[in-house]
């Protein structure tokens, strides 16, 4: 059921149309039938709403809101000491709930009137095409489920705090919230898988894993960092390169551990003036090249 790689836990429908969950042999839920249970009623909710009708309304319990409250407690400080500035701008224009878990609708109803971004609901993993062809349209597709509550600072998949405290702080930015867009707009431009992949893991090493300087200190923008307790005490301690698209779009990275190889930024201008300008104008030949570029290194 697994690839070498996958990101989200697959789901299917059983024969009596109710969804299941395959969490991975490293998952803290995996023995755990009440939890496991509870991500396929979750998982089942997004996989039976069509687009343009409400999105499905999650009864959180309350052990699934002290998870939120936990999470939200922790990352604060930590999000103080090592968030770059544009980040923390946003997430204080943003003012997320911090003790209960939000709809999903709720979230668009905050973001939508600072960058005109809102939210729907996926069940797990949208194929990529689909995901950011909806970044295209200021649309994010997020995930409904918490993580396991033995574990509440580690996930091995993104869940709603990811999607929600990483990226939804991350898009009340206007200026990361255009960049997002732009990478969204690059993939109707392409035709090939190639040149889509390179897309997306550029946006794994700028929008997901990003760090900046700001005032002599390397600071974090990415969701992927932001939204983890254990990697905003990692990141510092990496190997930290200079913006360098063919190495962004071709290096192998490793989803499941801390990511040893961070590209850091000079400024929020260097990022929006080449990774921003290179999501707005690429195509499957500059793709192609800076791919190129990178293997006759």
């Amino acid at each position: 059921m697994f690839e070498e790689g996958q990101l989200y836990s697959p789901v299917t429908r059983r024969e009596d149309g109710t969804a299941e969950v395959h969490l991975s042999e490293n998952h803290p839920g995996r023995n755990d039938p009440e939890y496991l249970a509870r991500r396929g009623q979750i998982a089942g909710a997004a996989l039976s709403w069509t687009r343009g009708e409400p999105i499905p309304q999650i009864a959180y319990t309350e052990a699934e809101h002290e998870i939120w409250r936990t999470v939200s407690s922790e990352l604060a400080p930590k999000h103080d000491k090592y968030a770059h500035s544009e980040y923390l701008r946003a997430k204080h224009a943003l003012t997320l709930p911090t003790e209960q878990v939000p709809q999903l609708d709720e979230v668009s109803a905050l973001l939508e009137p600072l960058t005109g971004w809102t939210y729907v609901a996926a069940p797990g993993l949208v194929p990529l095409r689909e995901f950011y062809g909806d970044l295209g349209g200021r649309t994010f597709n997020s995930t409904q489920y918490l993580r396991h509550g033995s574990q509440p600072l580690y996930t091995p998949e993104p869940d709603i705090i990811h999607e929600v405290i990483g990226h939804g702080n991350q898009l009340a930015s206007p200026r990361f919230a255009r960049i997002t867009e732009a990478a969204g707009q690059a993939s109707l431009r392409l035709e090939t898988d190639e040149a889509m992949k390179f897309v997306a893991d550029v946006f794994w090493f700028s929008m997901e894993f990003g760090i900046m300087r700001e005032h002599g200190e390397v600071k974090a923008y990415g969701a992927g960092i932001l939204s983890s307790y254990g990697e905003m005490d990692e990141f510092t301690h990496m190997e930290h390169r200079p913006l360098d698209l063919a190495d962004m779009g071709t290096l192998n990275y490793d989803i499941t551990a801390y990511q040893p190889v961070l590209f850091c930024a000079e400024s929020v201008d260097e990022l929006e003036g080449v990774v921003g300008s290179f999501f707005e104008t690429v195509d499957d030949d500059l793709a192609a090249k800076l791919r190129a570029e990178a293997a006759a290194r």
